[in-house]
C-alpha cells in the first residue's frame, strides 16, 4: 500500500502541485525533496505531473514497469536496460512521461485549504511545499499535532524525526 503525498511549489500566491503514490512519508519524500530539489528542480518536477514514485533523479522518459515490455517488443533488450538504469539511478517514474496517461498534469490551488482538499481528495497523507526557496511539510494525520494541515519547515521536520529515532 502506498503512502500518498502531494508536492507543491508556490507561484506567488498560487499553488502548483501533483500527486505522489509512493513513499510519501517524512523519511523517504520528504529527505529526497530536501537534499535534491531546490527551486529550479522542484519547478521541472512539478511541470511533469503526477507521478508514481519521487527519486533523486527527475531522469528521462523509460518504460513505467518490466511488466509494459513484451516479449515481442523489437527494441525489448534496449527498454530492459533503460528500465534498469532508471532503478538503478533512482529516476521518477510519472505518469504521464512514462506511462502516456493523459490527465495528470499540475493543479492548482490559491489557498491553504483548497490545496490541503486536493491533498486529502487524492488520498493523501503528506503535503510538501516550497515557498520561497524553501521546503515545508505536514500531514492529514489529525492526532499527529506536530504536522496537522500545517506547515512547518521541512529541515525542522527532519531534524525533529532524526533526534526521535
Amino acid at each position: 500500500m502506498g503512502t500518498r503525498s502531494r508536492i507543491g511549489v508556490m507561484h506567488g500566491d498560487i499553488c502548483k502541485s501533483v500527486y505522489c503514490h509512493w513513499d510519501g512519508y517524512l523519511e523517504h519524500n520528504g529527505r529526497i525533496l530536501q537534499e535534491h530539489y531546490g527551486s529550479a528542480r522542484a519547478n521541472q518536477l512539478v511541470a511533469l505531473g503526477d507521478m508514481s514514485t519521487l527519486g533523486p533523479v527527475l531522469g528521462q522518459a523509460h518504460p513505467f514497469s518490466k511488466f509494459d515490455i513484451t516479449d515481442t517488443d523489437a527494441d525489448r533488450e534496449a527498454k530492459l536496460a533503460l528500465m534498469e538504469l532508471a532503478e538503478s539511478e533512482g529516476w521518477c517514474t510519472f505518469y504521464g512521461r512514462d506511462r502516456c496517461e493523459t490527465g495528470t498534469e499540475f493543479k492548482t490551488s490559491s489557498t491553504f485549504e483548497s490545496f490541503f482538499d486536493q491533498v486529502e481528495g487524492g488520498g493523501g497523507e503528506w503535503y510538501y511545499i516550497m515557498k520561497d526557496g524553501v521546503w515545508y511539510v505536514g500531514n492529514t494525520y489529525e492526532n499527529d499535532t506536530r504536522f496537522y494541515k500545517t506547515l512547518m519547515s521541512l529541515r525542522e521536520a527532519l531534524s525533529i524525526t532524526m533526534e526521535i529515532a
